[in-house]
């Protein structure tokens, strides 16, 4: 289980879309869990999707941000 440091900075990863289809989702899910990342993928050089541990994701709800609800202003 990873650790939660609150004075580390944390700097999203990008990875594309690519990674996914070459078998990689494995080793990318471990090391968004393992060392508390934020892994952001792009798809045709844009960002799609961001994928969190699911620790992350309590930890966010606990502090009442709703992911599964929460809309912003960046929709096409």
């Amino acid at each position: 289980m990873a650790k939660h440091k609150t004075s580390k900075i944390l700097v999203p990863e990008y990875e594309g879309i690519t990674s996914f289809q070459k078998g990689q989702a494995a080793r990318l899910f471990k090391r968004v869990v393992d060392e508390d990342q934020i892994l952001i993928v792009n798809k045709q050089n844009k960002p799609q999707n961001v994928i969190i541990s699911y620790e992350r994701y309590l930890r966010l709800k606990s502090q009442g941000i709703d992911l599964c609800c929460a809309t912003g202003g960046d929709e096409e």
